[in-house]
């Protein structure tokens, strides 16, 4: 089973709770700025945002992350949704991925390999997976979770992500709980 799939399923499993359901409901968004000024995020990192995303979901037969504009998605996702204590981890975090990558492989995230930038965000995986272990409740969520809910939340609620890896009808039928599944059938967007 490849990683899209497997991303997918545990998206779909457990929903809004994956993806920082709290996140809504405690700080909710703040009005639409249209000034750009306002943006937490500089164009080099929303390129590097793009980047780590897209060897998150990498493009297959259908369109990665970086095609959708996920660094675009996060850099609105941040500016307008997020607290400040998560600004400056979610922040911190993008200056680590940086400056750690560059020390370990003398070059940037961008020009790395695919297989050194996936095995750089593996590391990061498990540290993360350790920090969460470990976590006490009023701790803050481990950057890389942000990064990761953000890129899924993104990708499936873009029109490539809902329409060509999800299942679409625009205006859906009646409920049919029994409706025939077959192995292998796409989830459904709506």
């Amino acid at each position: 089973m490849d990683r899209r799939t497997i991303i997918k399923q545990i998206s779909l499993i457990t929903g809004a709770a994956f993806v920082g359901g709290e996140l809504f409901v405690q700080t909710g968004c703040k009005a639409d700025k249209t000034d750009q000024a306002s943006s937490l995020l500089t164009t080099q990192q929303v390129s590097l945002l793009d980047e780590i995303g897209e060897t998150i979901l990498p493009q297959t037969a259908t369109p990665g992350a970086k095609e959708v504009g996920i660094g675009q998605f996060m850099q609105k996702m941040i500016t307008d949704c997020y607290s400040k204590e998560q600004q400056s981890v979610f922040l911190a975090g993008v200056e680590t991925i940086k400056a750690d990558f560059k020390k370990k492989y003398s070059t940037t995230f961008e020009k790395g390999s695919p297989d050194q930038r996936e095995e750089f965000l593996n590391a990061i995986n498990a540290e993360m997976v350790k920090y969460n272990k470990d976590k006490k409740q009023e701790d803050a969520d481990h950057y890389f979770t942000m990064i990761k809910q953000l890129t899924i939340l993104g990708y499936f609620t873009s029109e490539a992500g809902a329409t060509k890896e999800l299942r679409y009808e625009a205006v859906p039928g009646r409920y049919d709980g029994a409706y025939p599944y077959k192995k292998g059938d796409k989830a459904w967007a709506t």
